[in-house]
């Protein structure tokens, strides 16, 4: 039987003026990591917040922090988000020129390494770069905004990933982000899923906490 998979809350969603309330909460509950987007306004038409933000929300965090830059030139920042107390740090095949220098660049920095796809790129654009990968994040919304609907046609690219991995990378985590909640997440984890992102569907709920609880054991 398939174990549960990680519980990563978006704090995108989070209301930050209650952020120290937020992130106790999440500190407290069932989750395993603190999923961070960083949003520069170029790479996706939003702006969410930058490294003294990733860098408070560190000094309160007891879980690893999960960031995803969704900018351009990533690059430039790896050794910025890891003293600002990133663990896992992904960028954008879609933003990265030289995305092996780049990856090889995050661990040796000391973090775990991630690429991100959007919903637009196929999976096999990964296939020679996947052995330098800890993780892959399939987009399963266009990035940019919050409390978008899922788009179903991540399922099959689950599906082909787990594929791709059980062949060239075993350990790869997949991970998911967009539109997921209680209704879709154990179909998600059947299609291999290993890590779930998930926002407005813990942050908006009447028990965030209680929430969390119940993706976690979304298979039990």
């Amino acid at each position: 039987m398939k174990t549960s998979p990680l519980i990563a809350p978006s704090m995108l969603s989070a209301d930050f003026l209650r952020l120290d309330e937020e992130i106790d909460m999440v500190n407290n509950s069932q989750a395993d990591w603190f999923h961070l987007d960083i949003m520069d306004g170029v790479f996706v038409p939003n702006i969410s917040f930058g490294l003294p933000v990733v860098k408070a929300i560190s000094s309160m965090a007891v879980k690893p922090l999960d960031v995803h830059l969704m900018i351009v030139q990533p690059e430039r920042y790896i050794t910025a988000f890891r003293d600002a107390g990133a663990d896992i740090l992904s960028v954008h095949f879609e933003a990265s020129t030289h995305l092996h220098r780049t990856l090889q660049a995050i661990r040796q920095a000391g973090m775990k390494a991630g690429i991100v796809l959007n919903p637009h790129s196929p999976v096999h654009v990964l296939n020679d770069i996947i052995p330098e990968a800890d993780m892959v994040l399939l987009m399963s919304v266009n990035p940019g905004f919050g409390g978008q609907q899922f788009i179903t046609q991540t399922l099959i690219k689950i599906a082909e990933l787990k594929e791709l991995a059980l062949a060239r990378n075993p350990d790869l985590l997949i991970e998911v982000d967009g539109g997921i909640n209680r209704d879709n997440a154990a179909q998600l984890c059947r299609a291999g899923a290993d890590v779930l992102v998930a926002g407005n569907a813990v942050f908006k709920a009447a028990d965030p906490e209680e929430e969390i609880r119940l993706l976690k054991n979304i298979l039990a």
